[in-house]
């Protein structure tokens, strides 16, 4: 019998290391991947440079190209080669053309951006998502089961108007075991550290100067430790961070979650590490609310997140393969199964 395929489509880094995690339970399927993609007018923007600040291309397309290649993934760039059965993403805000209508799993990447204003006209005169980034992930509706960090983001998804049918609390991969980054060879302990954000290489405002001085005012004295995000211009940060901390340590590279395990305090802005630092108890600074964030924070279940995702996903493709086949009149399907992330 020929094997069912499934296509993964990554993006950052994260993304894409989360789709690899899940596709391990899939033995029985045959598995490719593939970056993120667009088709039609934006795809022509893509190919002239002038969307490398996001993951359709420039260094997340490159990291991604990278990490499929280092890991011997069979890919098919933007689906072309195969006919599929299901897609997982880890993003709706924007859904090519060649996918909508089929069988869409979404997870949650990590933390969303804020409600701000561009989200509320997103949300209500129905413009491209995309322009309000990762607040407005969940409302396309254009996917089957949308599997979530924790209780408390399944309830800000209703509150933005996703469908609660569809979501499914299981925790998602690489926030899930935030304990094993304690066990690290990161040479430096106790210190503070500051993990910066892109938010100015994709096109929103961020006053880098007072982000700076800020964690300065909050360090009193103590070793400063920067991780650059990967997106950054690391020449224009660095020459920042010098500027006013010369002593400060800058790092482009490494594993930041083992930096996290590490230090004593975080400081970032809009950033998901945070949910590891809150994970692993240490004092966290962020540019959202903290009690918020409490509760929004990720299942700990020691790294099952991706095992139990496959495992309701299979049992959604069954209960649809068998609807469709006896041409049953049920409700929507992911209302049929559900998943107490407690058992």
């Amino acid at each position: 019998m020929q094997k069912g395929k499934i296509l993964f489509i990554g993006g950052s880094l994260n993304q894409t290391t989360m789709m690899h995690k899940i596709s391990k339970y899939f033995n029985e399927y045959d598995c490719y991947f593939t970056p993120f993609f667009t088709d039609g007018s934006l795809d022509i923007l893509v190919k002239n440079g002038f969307l490398d600040f996001t993951i359709l291309a420039g260094k997340f397309k490159e990291q991604t190209d990278n990490y499929l290649l280092q890991h011997n993934l069979k890919v098919d760039y933007k689906g072309k080669k195969q006919m599929y059965d299901l897609f997982f993403t880890c993003q709706d805000i924007l859904i090519p053309e060649s996918i909508k209508n089929k069988r869409i799993v979404l997870v949650q990447e990590g933390m969303t951006d804020p409600e701000n204003l561009m989200f509320h006209l997103v949300k209500n005169l129905k413009i491209p998502r995309w322009l309000a980034s990762t607040a407005a992930t969940g409302l396309s509706d254009n996917y089957d089961l949308f599997f979530v960090a924790s209780e408390g983001y399944k309830n800000l998804f209703i509150k933005k108007g996703v469908d609660p049918y569809k979501l499914k609390v299981t925790g998602i991969p690489n926030f899930d075991n935030c304990k094993e980054f304690l066990h690290n060879n990161f040479p430096y302990k106790n210190f503070v550290l500051v993990a910066t954000s892109d938010r100015r290489e994709t096109l929103n405002f961020e006053n880098r100067i007072k982000f700076i001085k800020k964690a300065q005012k909050i360090a009193n004295g103590r070793q400063l430790i920067f991780k650059l995000h990967p997106n950054e211009n690391f020449e224009r940060a660095t020459s920042e961070i010098k500027k006013i901390i010369p002593e400060a340590i800058v790092f482009t590279e490494g594993k930041i979650e083992y930096m996290i395990a590490n230090c004593d305090v975080l400081i970032t802005k809009y950033s998901s590490v945070v949910y590891v630092g809150l994970s692993l108890g240490k004092e966290v600074y962020s540019g959202f609310d903290i009690k918020l964030l409490k509760e929004l924070s990720p299942i700990q279940n020691n790294g099952q997140s991706a095992e139990i995702i496959a495992k309701i996903t299979k049992r959604y493709m069954e209960l649809d393969n068998y609807r469709n086949k006896t041409k049953s009149k049920t409700t929507s399907i992911s209302n049929e199964y559900s998943y107490n992330h407690s058992n």
